[in-house]
């Protein structure tokens, strides 16, 4: 009994919101419906049996009165009852209550052959009775059962139906919630649900489908603020960043200028990426998708990257003319920024060697240091942290641009931990 309750539980929640509704209306309905139905069925029960007792009363008088007259049993006087002095088949209860001088009926429904007995003692110790037969009686109340099952049915059938047209509005409004929310998480902030349901009217869906447009509205504004402020401060920066850097270069060799250059650089760099990220954020980049060989392509773009790497079963010349390796279709300056922040990040915070690998239309950059924080695994790079300290320090922007120029291409950057050490970003890109 248990396990069937617990597949019915597992059944239920399993069904969608509408045919949840829908089976709950009907599982009410048809409650009531044979709760109706049971009373009904007693009340006309009653009705009948009633009935048969006071029948079978007034046929035994009749019969009784007839025989202290004559000495003789008058059927005429019974019609379709039976009339007997010490029947054998009288239920023992009937006759000891006849014998005690009591006129009584008994009622007997069990057998093929239902009736009702009624009883009276005549000529000191024997038994007079009358037995009426119930089969027409029962015959209408298993039509009555009949016609309550019929409608019953239709009631619950009519309510199940009911219940899902019903339930069919709510539940597409929620899906409609639902999608809207998941454009807004892909990051499509000018995504609305709208308004739901009858004009003028308010409730849970309605101040549902308000809040989350007021929610998406004050994201968009907030993200909207973030991006103007990320851009303007790059661009303002550029201006004094440029004459620091050439007051640096005029600066006298030694290694007090050496270091003030080589800050300038990082700050130089940093400006750059900010403004990067600023027009990735802004969605404002175009580009230029042509068709390449990826292994050319890649040997070529780690030679020119400067990171001391490996490459693992590329092969191809200075161009990506050679004849190995799948078509893909890509913007090479982009798919060469992906991959240099790949390399970069894999030098700067793994451990060496640092290999590159190509499998079809992916490129893999492995190193063999401590692997990526679980935080970024989750939950993908997060501008301005750089994971655990075993990962080196830096500003984070890598691997928020590789992704963002990856998404820009219609390429999808993984990253993983194989082991048993090392950290490894994969790079699908389309296919011609």
């Amino acid at each position: 009994m248990r396990a069937l309750s617990r597949r019915c539980r597992r059944a239920l929640r399993s069904l969608g919101l509408r045919w949840k509704i829908s089976v709950l209306l009907a599982v009410g309905c048809a409650l009531v419906a044979v709760t109706i139905g049971v009373l009904i069925h007693e009340a006309r029960g009653r009705q009948v049996a009633d009935a048969a007792r006071r029948s079978a009363i007034e046929q035994l008088v009749r019969v009784g009165q007839v025989y202290e007259l004559t000495g003789k049993l008058d059927f005429d006087k019974v019609g379709e009852a039976d009339a007997r002095i010490d029947c054998p088949a009288v239920p023992p209860a009937l006759r000891a209550a006849a014998l005690e001088g009591l006129r009584t009926t008994y009622l007997d429904l069990t057998g093929p052959r239902p009736a009702v007995w009624a009883a009276r003692p005549i000529g000191g110790s024997h038994v007079l009775t009358v037995r009426h037969p119930l089969a027409a009686e029962q015959a209408e109340l298993a039509e009555l059962d009949g016609l309550l099952i019929a409608s019953g049915t239709g009631v619950v059938a009519l309510a199940a139906g009911g219940g899902a047209l019903l339930a069919s509005r709510l539940s597409k409004d929620l899906r409609t919630a639902a999608e809207t929310a998941r454009r807004i998480s892909a990051g499509d902030l000018d995504a609305r649900i709208g308004p739901s349901g009858v004009p003028g009217t308010r409730n849970e869906v309605t101040e549902l489908a308000s809040a989350v447009d007021t929610m998406a509205a004050s994201l968009q504004r907030r993200l909207e603020a973030e991006q103007r402020f990320t851009a303007d401060v790059a661009h303002e920066l550029r201006t004094p960043l440029t004459g620091l850097h050439t007051a640096a270069e005029l600066l006298p060799a030694g290694r007090p200028t050496e270091l003030v250059r080589d800050r300038v650089a990082v700050l130089r760099t940093l400006t750059e990426d900010l403004l990067e990220v600023a027009r990735l954020d802004a969605d404002q980049e175009e580009p230029r998708l042509e068709a390449h060989r990826l292994e050319a392509l890649v040997a070529s773009i780690t030679r020119r990257s400067g990171v001391a790497a490996v490459l693992d079963g590329v092969t191809g010349g200075g161009d990506d003319a050679g004849e190995g390796g799948a078509w893909v279709r890509t913007d090479v300056r982009r798919l060469e920024r992906i991959l240099t922040n790949l390399l970069v990040n894999a030098h700067r915070h793994g451990g060496g060697p640092v290999t590159v690998s190509v499998s079809g239309t992916s490129v893999t950059v492995r190193d063999r240091g401590p692997g990526f924080p679980a935080t970024l695994l989750r939950e993908g790079p997060r501008r301005f942290m750089t994971g655990t300290a075993e990962r080196g320090q830096g500003t984070g922007l890598g691997l928020t641009i590789a992704f963002g120029q990856a998404q820009v291409i219609g390429a999808e950057v993984i990253l993983t931990n194989p082991g048993p050490s090392g950290a490894a970003a994969t790079v699908t890109l389309p296919a011609v």
